[in-house]
């Protein structure tokens, strides 16, 4: 049984949890104790914010730290919240105080600049005010492991938030086997942690990222299928892949609609010897609106069609 459904929530969907979803009142909902099965932090945040409205308390708990923005904004709203170390506890009935909100910039965002700067030659990029969430970090320590030049100074707080400015350096990178105490802080970021690694000398590979799977896309595919297309040699697995270092190829790369994986392979033509087409990118303009200007002027020839 679903979380929501163990709070009494009035939800039908079609068989296997897929569209047409009908939402209804509830007569009441009640706080539950829930344990992810699997790291989401998507799936923590919905559930403690239906516990803000349930009778009694909530409690979920998780085996691997999530992101944690929700809980930093409900403190910043000043809402009652217990924060242990693998378990995040609210109160129903409490109440939100209205609170000036500063956003970091996004370091999902962030770190398709970081790989463009590392992977060409004789670069340096600052990046000013990207957030440093501990619970966000792993892509910079994943590429720091692979040898990468990221400094982060000018280190404060914007609201709940740590913020920080990043210097890259282009770096030569190498392969490693990503820790997996690092997945769940990294796992937006793979899609261009992989053009990180088939851009790196040797082997790289991941193992317990199953939930790449059930992502906008299956991520694991479909950036394997797309890396394998531009010449670089890609074991697939069910929770991971491994890759081997080497050269870009041109080709035509469909995202399967994934915003994360079309940024990923434009930032690949970087280092490609032809042009790379990427399609279906349409979804990026939600996510990172000023994507292909913000890159044009990084130096990457893009062309929208």
């Amino acid at each position: 049984q679903t979380p929501l459904k163990k709070m009494a929530a009035n939800i039908a969907s079609e068989e296997g949890y897929i569209p047409p979803l009908v939402i209804q009142p509830s007569s009441k909902l009640v706080g539950i104790d829930y344990s992810l099965p699997i790291p989401s932090a998507q799936v923590k945040s919905c559930v403690l914010l239906a516990g803000l409205y349930a009778q009694g308390k909530t409690c979920v708990k998780e085996n691997t730290s999530t992101r944690d923005h929700t809980e930093r904004m409900l403190q910043t709203f000043s809402y009652p919240i217990e924060v242990n170390h693998q378990s995040v506890c609210v109160e129903g009935g409490g109440k939100l105080i209205a609170s000036k909100i500063e956003i970091p910039g996004d370091i999902s965002s962030a770190a398709f600049l970081i790989v463009a700067a590392l992977i060409s030659k004789n670069s340096t990029l600052a990046i000013r005010n990207v957030g440093i969430n501990p619970t966000r970090d792993g892509v910079i320590q994943i590429l720091r492991l692979m040898g990468a030049d990221i400094l982060i100074s000018n280190k404060r707080k914007m609201g709940m938030e740590p913020v920080g400015d990043l210097l890259i350096q282009s770096s030569e990178l190498h392969g490693i086997e990503i820790p997996q105490s690092l997945i769940a802080n990294s796992i937006d970021e793979f899609p261009i942690i992989f053009i990180a690694a088939a851009c790196a000398q040797g082997v790289t590979t991941l193992n317990g990222a199953e939930e790449l799977r059930v992502k906008e896309s299956d991520r694991i595919a479909v950036m394997a299928n797309g890396l394998r297309v531009l010449g670089i040699n890609v074991d697939e697995k069910p929770d991971g892949l491994v890759i081997n270092g080497g050269k870009f190829q041109g080709g035509e790369i469909d995202s399967g609609g994934d915003h994360r994986i079309a940024m990923a392979f434009a930032i690949a033509s970087m280092q490609a010897n032809a042009v790379i087409t990427v399609r279906n990118t349409e979804n990026v303009m939600t996510s990172f609106p000023n994507f292909v200007e913000t890159v044009s002027n990084l130096g990457l020839k893009v062309s929208q069609h």
